[in-house]
Parts: structure tokens; sequence; C-alpha cells
């Protein structure tokens, strides 16, 4: 496994030149202002395929060969995508078993992206052939330095196609027959028993949508099938181009395909980042983004990880597009860097002329110059991303792993009862994360089957599924010598959604723990429960488990209703490990206490010793250090020795303020 592809920070970013065919000499002027920001990567043809392929069998590949000619004599690097994102009209007109069925049954028209079927062997053909031919003609092109696959997978559809496919899937990734699957799936209950696999449709609107089992083996099927056709585009790049690395780009916490199962098929992770910064919440924000730079980090196992996209001002789709402050996005990306990315690329280059986007940020904006905000601070950054070569390929040594697992958000959405107002599970995950990312201490985020002994401690929050093997996998760690923390409505149900019986957490997890949970309350909007622990109060908020002690320590307890004085916070010394369970979904400050006596009581170390006031977030990558001020006002810092100053390169050392959107990288 390589831990790079690039020996410097790859700057640069989606360039659509087939959008301005018609006047070619933007393409030189884009060189001279490419260079002019420091930029030296372009990623190009994510959606050119009605270009390329303007008939069936018809192709045009002149004007793709004179822009990889033209980005190679001025020292670009080119990520050259697929085009399967958006079809031709001639291929849905033709072919229409390509277009995807929605729930209604109805099949779309054409338009806009991926609206196409992941089964459709017409379409599958098509997609390889025209990746074939790219391959074919570009392998040994100087410039082409990586594959970018397509462009953000999305979407699922309910054709006869489809539905074949998911009864053959269940058949063998399942392996049950009828009977245990009407066993695994309960379909005793409202009389949905199946006798014959042709009754198993997808989950829809208009008909069965309560079987919370079958949901979740739907959303594995269309996780694998998006794999399946990932696996046939590059089928032929495998084959011709066997050493260009090859990605495709996720979206946050997209919760449609299992991103976890997906990026172990990728050379590198990469996702698109679009942070809604300047709406007065901007601490809160860089803290959700980097939590999603370090999920994707941490995805890769050791692999490079990009930020394949970012917007260079705002956006267009939010409802209100307000612009962020002067260095915002400089920032930002930074942020990446410190979290591991070897990249800091833009949606887009140049603004589209026409089109829905037309609106959306980019490095040129339609006056055409390079005299404007954006290009400055692009062009500033480009320069501070060449002095951080140093850091591309430098990995990030976590003690401390968040569990955030996207089969288990499936399983929480899914289920009826409790509180069904508020689940939110990865932003549940997100607060559990946040003391130790303002403490500067380093947090993996991990599936509940990644290898937990790499840690000192392990945080699962409402972890209400358990896959196969993960209880065992939970005990053998705490027993070890690990500490584990689970948190309310956790260990539930097994993959199938189905209970577990003599109550929770599951099977032999009440010994692990010491506890056994008899009931859960929900927290109505306006009604109010408190905890107390170490003398202090907390609130609970949504919901609260009310458990009995079996063995373990109590730490905390509720103060009122029929539960008062029953245990809200435990402690289970289990082998030489230990095992905590927080029975009650609570705020920021109960977290934040609880995981800095956690911190404390483990010795788990910061990444170095620089004293920042709250709002200044310092996240060490190999030998370099990122002090970054998220705050919206200037904030002052005490340096613990001399540093050099990178960016400036210089020394520092004492007292230094850093301002709005300011930031420091040392060695």
């Amino acid at each position: 496994m390589k831990d790079k592809i690039f020996d410097h920070i790859i700057h640069g970013g989606d360039y659509n030149p087939d959008q301005w065919i018609n006047t070619p000499e933007i393409w030189d002027e884009d060189m001279r202002l490419m260079n002019l920001a420091h930029v030296n990567s372009a990623t190009v043809g994510i959606f050119s395929w009605a270009m390329l392929e303007p008939e069936e069998g018809v192709y045009n590949f002149e004007f793709l060969d004179k822009i990889l000619d033209k980005l190679y004599e001025n020292g670009k690097d080119v990520i050259l995508a697929t085009p399967s994102g958006a079809r031709p009209v001639w291929l849905s007109q033709k072919y229409p078993e390509v277009l995807r069925v929605e729930e209604s049954g109805i099949r779309n028209e054409y338009g806009v992206r991926h609206n196409h079927c992941l089964t459709s062997p017409v379409y599958r053909e098509k997609v390889r052939n025209i990746n074939r031919l790219l391959a074919e003609r570009y392998k040994d092109h100087p410039a082409v330095k990586m594959w970018h696959i397509s462009n953000e997978y999305c979407g699922e559809c309910h054709c006869e196609l489809c539905q074949e496919a998911f009864r053959e899937w269940l058949k063998k990734e399942y392996n049950y027959s009828l009977d245990e699957l009407n066993f695994k799936w309960w379909n005793g209950f409202w009389s949905h028993q199946i006798t014959d696999w042709s009754q198993i449709n997808s989950p829809k609107f208009r008909g069965e949508n309560h079987v919370s089992a079958m949901k979740l083996a739907w959303r594995r099927f269309v996780t694998d099938s998006t794999i399946s056709f990932y696996e046939n585009e590059i089928e032929p790049l495998r084959e011709i181009t066997p050493d260009i690395p090859i990605t495709t780009n996720f979206m946050r916490l997209y919760n449609g395909i299992d991103y976890q199962k997906f990026a172990k098929k990728l050379d590198l992770v990469s996702w698109d980042n679009y942070p809604a910064w300047d709406r007065g919440f901007n601490i809160q924000e860089a803290c959700d983004v980097a939590f999603v730079h370090d999920a994707f980090r941490t995805m890769g196992d050791g692999k490079p990880f990009f930020m394949m996209e970012s917007t260079p001002s705002l956006v267009n789709w939010h409802p209100v597009n307000k612009l962020p402050r002067p260095r915002r996005q400089e920032l930002s990306s930074i942020q990446a860097v410190a979290h591991g990315a070897d990249s800091v690329q833009y949606f887009q280059w140049r603004k589209s002329r026409g089109g829905h986007e037309k609106y959306h940020g980019a490095v040129v904006d339609h006056c055409g110059h390079e005299n404007t905000r954006v290009f400055s601070e692009v062009s500033h950054l480009g320069e501070v991303l060449e002095k951080l070569n140093s850091v591309v390929g430098g990995r990030t040594n976590s003690k401390v792993a968040v569990i955030a697992d996207w089969e288990n958000s499936w399983a929480t959405e899914y289920f009826c009862g409790y509180n069904n107002n508020h689940r939110e599970y990865f932003s549940e995950c997100a607060k559990w994360y946040k003391p130790f990312w303002e403490k500067g201490i380093p947090v993996d985020v991990i599936a509940m089957d990644d290898d937990f002994n790499k840690y000192d401690l392990v945080i699962a929050p409402f972890l209400y599924m358990l896959k196969d093997g993960t209880k065992e996998h939970i005990e053998a760690y705490i027993k070890k010598g690990g500490n584990f923390v689970f948190t309310y409505l956790s260990g539930l149900v097994d993959k199938d959604d189905l209970c577990y019986l003599g109550g929770f957490p599951g099977e032999e997890l009440k010994n692990v723990f010491g506890i056994r949970c008899e009931e859960t309350d929900s927290i109505p909007e306006g009604m109010k429960n408190k905890v107390i622990y170490n003398g202090k109060e907390y609130d609970v908020v949504h919901v609260c488990d009310i458990l009995h002690a079996e063995g373990a320590e109590i730490k905390g307890t509720y103060i009122s209703d029929f539960y008062a004085y029953s245990p809200a916070v435990t402690l289970n010394n289990y082998g030489k490990g230990k095992a905590y369970y927080v029975a009650f979904r609570n705020d920021d400050d109960f977290t934040k206490d609880f995981c800095s006596e956690l911190i404390a009581t483990i010795n788990i170390k910061s990444d170095c010793n620089i004293k920042a006031a709250a709002g200044v977030v310092i996240r060490k990558r190999a030998d370099t250090i990122f002090v970054m001020n998220f705050a919206d006002e200037e904030k002052k810092i005490n340096l613990d020795r001399e540093y050099k100053d990178i960016v400036n390169d210089n020394v520092i050392s004492g007292s230094v303020t850093l301002p709005v959107c300011g930031y420091l990288i040392l060695e």
C-alpha cells in the first residue's frame, strides 16, 4: 500500500474546458492564470461524455488531446475522470432501460446527474467501453497521474432488473432459506410471510416499508450494487493502466452508501468538502468538518487521503448563500491538510457561463481575470502549500477512536420507538469526538468491525445494532485492557434488527458492563430530567435508559421521575480493562467533563504542549504542527518553546496573536 502518490500537495480542481470549446483562446488564458494561482493540477473530463461521444460509436477526443497537452506543457498534473455520472441524451433515448425507476414505479426521463440504473447491462457496457477508450488513448500521456471515477455516486433504482438482482443478492449474501428469512425478518408480524423469492421487492412508500430488516438489506444491496458498478467502470483501467491510482469522490456523511465498505476498494479516499461557514457557529462547523476529515482519513487505513472538491468562495445550493469572510476558505483548506489531506482542490476552476451552477464559486469569476479577492487568496494559499511538501504522506497516530458505523446509522433510522423525533446518529458521534478535538488529541473514526486493539480508548455512541462478531470484539478488547464507552440504546439488536432476548446490552455484554437495562424513557420537548455526576448536574435530553447495576460501580444517578437515584453512569472493571456505560443522551457539557476525566485517568496525551484559547485548535501531522483560529475574534497562543514558522520562514516563540481565520504551521 502506498502512503503517498505525489511528492507535493495537489492544488487545483475541476476544470471543464469543454464548456469553452468555442472560445479556445480561453484555454490559453486558463494556463496563464493557473500559473499565477500556483495551481499544479487539474481534474478533467468529469461530465464530458456527450463531447467525447456525440453519437453512438462516433468519437471526438481532439479537444481532450489539446487540453492534456497544454496542461502538461505548463507543468500540471492531470486527474483524468470517467464520465459515467451524466450520460448523453442519445444513450437515454436509444436505450431507455438505462434510466432509473423511482419508488413510485415510474421510469425517469432523461435529465440531471446519476439518473442511471446501476444494474443495467447496457449502461455498464457503454461505461466500460468509453472508459476503455480513454485508458487506451491516454495510458502513456505523461500528464495523467490519477483516475477520478464518475462523480459523487448516489441514488438507487427500483426497476425490475434491480428487483431481481436484489433477490439474487439476498440468496447469495444472506444464505438464508425462505423459512430462515421469514424468521430473521420477523415476517409473522402483520402476516407478511414470504413463500416464494419473487414476492420480495425493494422497500417503497407505496408498498412494504415497515420491515426494518428488509430496509437494512436493501441498503446493503444498494451499497454492493454501487461498488459492483464502480468495479465494472475500473475493469479496463486496471487492465490497461495498472500503475495509475484510482479514486472516486465521496460526499460528507452521505448515508445512501456504506462508505466504510466502499473505501476498501479505492487506492486513496477522497471527499467533497463544503462547510457552511459564517453563520454564527464556525467553531462547531470546524469540529463537524474535522470529524468528517478524520472519518475519511481513517477509512483509508494508511492510504493517501484527498480533499477532491471545495469552494474557493460560496456555493449556490444553500437557502441563503453567504460569502465566507476573507481567508475563511484558506483556513478551511489548511484544516484539511492538517487532518491528513494531500490535496486542496476546488469546484470549479472557471465559473460556468450558464447552467445550474453558474453562480457557484470558482477560482476564476465571470470577469475572467486575476484581479479578484478570491483569486488572490487562492494564489496565496498555493504559495503556502508549496512549502508543505514534507507533510505529504505524513500520518496521524491516534490512541482514541469513536465508532461511527454506516450500517448502524441505517438501523438507527429504521426502528420505530422511543424518541422518533431525535436520532441524529452521526451528530451524536461527532459530539463525543469534540472534547478530544478541542484539546488537540487526534481521534480515528472507525466502523464497529475495525481493529480496536491499537487504541487506549474506544467510544461507541448509540451503537444500537451489533454486527456478527461485534459483541466478542468488544469483550476481547476490554478484557485485554482496553477502555470502552457505551451510551444509551446500545446493543439492542443483531444485524437483522432482531432484538436480543434477556435484556440489553446484548447477551453476554451485560456481564462485561455489569449492568442490565430494563426500560428506556423518552423526554418530550419542554420536559426535563437531570443526572448528578461528580457533584454536578447535567441535563438529560431526548432519551435515557433505566439501568440495574449488576456488579458495576454507579458513578452518576438520575435526579427525578420514578427512576430517581437509579444508575445513569456506570463503570465496570472487566479483565484488565474498563467498561463504561452512559445511559442518557446529554449536551456537550457532560461529554466535555466526562471525556476530560477519561483523558486524565487513561493518561491520554495531546499532540503538543502549546497552550491556546478556546476556538484555537491544534493538530499535529507527522512532525508538523498546525495551529488554527476558528473563532470570530483574534486569539492568543503561548508557544512552549522555539518553533520554525514554515509559512514565514522564521523562528518564533512566546506569545503569538492569531487574527480571525489566522493559522500557524510549525516545525
